[in-house]
């Protein structure tokens, strides 16, 4: 590992980049310290050196001579190398390779004169189109999945449409209620356009990213308007919703509070068994409205969201596009190849995991259901997001067997992707396009 002081004006021509390490700064700080890739694209080959440029300014101007403290590690695993570096004219650069295919990051502090501490993180990627699963599919994961399915599939549906007063000019909105397997029922917001003719429209169906609350009225209404489709929005709980902010904090902090870890011991118990049904439960519904042209069936999401839409495309072959944005539920048992575990490290990464809780993940894993998949998938990956690690979003990623593009966002956190939002809208009107 090396370290070498870099003029400041070679770093002049990169500023334009450090706007995302910038933002971790405390906003009341008068220092800048941010940290950034030698390339834009944060990209590089196993074994080469990538190169990390920081910068420290005071009130927009360099702090010469100022000692920053650094760390390497891999993905947010324990450290592969750490110390000081004095900056000449308020710049320097930090070396580090990978052996394997992954995520390097680097983390840099500052303590002020002042005793303010502040920190800055960068991330580059080596050859992550070549990182593979931590662990292969179960033998029984298909059995497992097509037991449960017919589990739901004896379960009748018997929805409840509630109308509710619609945001949007020409569309119908629902409060929906949808009978699932225990312990509880779909419950989302339904929307469509008043008077469609029989089997003439697309569907799309959105999931929702960790924590509790409400559906989304307005998403699907605007979903249904935009695209002329019949659009659902679902939240991940089947709990009511349009209720008061109180009621989801009282849930939030009490019944479901740390739920992502319920039930991790027993496939047959675990938190997300439910969740995905209702997924599935969602999309029955969806595909059985006289409305839809039994060609497009979208499933979009984030984080939770992103790792659920995945899982729609696993379970159900009649998804044809997802979007998964910083995708959760991926990679349980990448400790079990040193690396980390994706949202919500199901299995212990910091000590020794679970055995039985490590394999039991592995039926709830998304890097498992990518594998079954179908539909064309768009992926977004922050390459600085330290919830949904970018090793384990690549592992789900390079996994998917059809057509599929992923949005590096090298700057980015756990965060939204407005590329992605571009991309997925682009891929939803060619498909409906094509389906004319």
């Amino acid at each position: 590992m090396r370290t070498r002081l870099v003029p400041w004006l070679v770093l002049g021509l990169l500023l334009h980049l450090v706007a995302g390490a910038i933002a971790q700064q405390q906003p009341a700080s008068p220092y800048q310290l941010a940290v950034v890739t030698d390339r834009p694209e944060a990209l590089y080959t196993v074994g080469e050196a990538a190169k990390f440029l920081v910068t420290l300014k005071k009130e927009g101007q360099a702090v010469p001579g100022a000692e920053i403290t650094y760390q390497l590690d891999k993905d947010g695993m324990p450290p592969i190398d750490r110390g000081a570096l004095k900056l000449d004219e308020g710049a320097g650069t930090i070396e580090g390779k990978l052996g394997e295919p992954g995520f390097l990051l680097c983390r840099v502090t500052y303590k002020t004169e002042g005793g303010d501490v502040i920190r800055a993180v960068a991330g580059a990627g080596f050859d992550p189109l070549k990182i593979a699963p931590s662990m292969p599919v179960p033998d029984d994961f298909d059995a497992f999945w097509a037991a449960q399915k017919a589990r739901l599939a004896a379960v009748p549906m018997q929805p409840k449409l509630t109308p509710v007063k619609s945001p949007q000019e020409g569309i119908e909105l629902f409060d929906v209620e949808v009978s699932c397997v225990s312990p509880r029922p779909v419950r989302g917001y339904f929307a469509r356009p008043a008077g469609a003719a029989a089997k003439s429209l697309p569907a799309i169906l959105t999931v929702h990213g960790a924590g509790v609350r409400s559906s989304s009225l307005g998403g699907p209404a605007s979903l249904a308007k935009t695209y002329q489709a019949i659009a659902m929005d679902i939240n991940a709980h089947g709990i009511p919703n349009g209720q008061t902010k109180e009621f989801y904090d009282a849930l939030s902090a009490g019944e479901l509070k740390g739920y992502p870890h319920f039930g991790r011991e027993d496939r047959e118990t675990s938190y997300f068994l439910g969740m995905f049904l209702r997924v599935q439960r969602a999309i029955d519904f969806l595909t059985s409205q006289p409305e839809w042209d039994g060609k497009v069936l979208v499933v979009q999401g984030s984080s939770q969201g992103g790792g659920q839409s995945i899982a729609a495309a696993g379970l159900d072959p009649r998804v044809t596009l997802i979007s998964a944005g910083v995708p959760a539920i991926c990679d349980h048992t990448g400790k079990a190849v040193g690396r980390t575990n994706g949202w919500p490290r199901l299995a212990d990464v910091a000590g020794k995991p679970d055995p039985k809780i490590m394999e039991v993940s592995r039926y709830f894993d998304c890097v498992n259901f990518a594998t079954r998949a179908k539909a064309v998938a768009v992926f977004s990956v922050g390459f600085i997001d330290g919830t949904c690690a970018p090793t384990s979003v690549y592992a789900a990623y390079n996994a998917w067997p059809g057509k599929k593009q992923i949005i590096n966002e090298p700057l980015m956190g756990h965060s939204v992707s407005r590329k992605l939002g571009e991309v997925t809208a682009a891929r939803i009107r060619a498909q409906i396009a094509a389906s004319k």
